[in-house]
């Protein structure tokens, strides 16, 4: 069985563990909804579905599956009813288009389950690695890096950085307004040198991990 199977049916067990069973009944409700029509169902429309008297029981359960960390909750609005990401999955971006947002819907292949105990700090996305230029810190062609986007960046983190239209993930040796430098973790590239004043550099996140498929 390949790892990301395995991650999926732990994350799985892991969810429905937590949830009694009618909170698994409303919360498989709820997507069902989003998923067949593109919106969440009203506080009423859950309640008249299981019978309850009224919506304020539809509200509690709600409350509770928000507590359980598997929907987001928008104040004063009936559809207001989002899954989280926990239940959404994390986007694993591949080939990134030039000039667009990193978390661009054309980016994503896929998802992976997100389970917040595998990691001490949160994932934003994997980015799906390309080339042999990181395989000194055990980096490879194709492995998944776990990228938080809430980390400041400091020198010695592998980092994903855009420069101009092109991503990319090095190790990150300084930063100063005149001069940045990008460090590839292979011998046979050299550093990439960059001036913030000329060249537009963003920061897209931090390496916080790493998924590999032995498969």
């Amino acid at each position: 069985m390949k790892l990301l199977q395995k991650l999926q049916i732990l994350y799985i067990i892991t969810v429905m563990k937590n949830l009694t069973k009618r909170q698994t009944e409303i919360f498989n409700y709820i997507k069902d909804e989003i998923e067949n029509n593109g919106y969440p169902p009203t506080r009423s429309e859950i309640s008249k579905t299981f019978g309850f008297k009224s919506p304020n029981a539809a509200e509690d359960h709600l409350k509770a599956l928000k507590k359980k960390g598997v929907l987001d909750l928008a104040a004063g609005t009936s559809r207001g009813i989002t899954l989280s990401n926990q239940s959404l999955g994390i986007p694993v971006i591949g080939l990134v288009s030039a000039g667009g947002p990193i978390l661009a819907e054309e980016n994503i292949e896929r998802t992976i389950p997100n389970n917040p105990g595998i990691l001490s700090h949160g994932i934003d996305f994997y980015l799906k690695v390309k080339g042999d230029s990181m395989i000194d810190v055990g980096i490879f062609e194709n492995d998944l890096i776990a990228i938080n986007k809430n980390i400041p960046v400091k020198t010695g983190s592998i980092v994903v950085a855009r420069i101009n239209d092109e991503v990319t993930v090095k190790t990150l040796t300084k930063i100063s307004d005149s001069q940045v430098i990008l460090r590839p973790e292979n011998s046979s590239y050299s550093d990439i040198e960059i001036n913030p004043k000329k060249d537009n550099l963003i920061f897209e996140g931090t390496c916080v991990g790493l998924l590999r498929d032995f498969s």
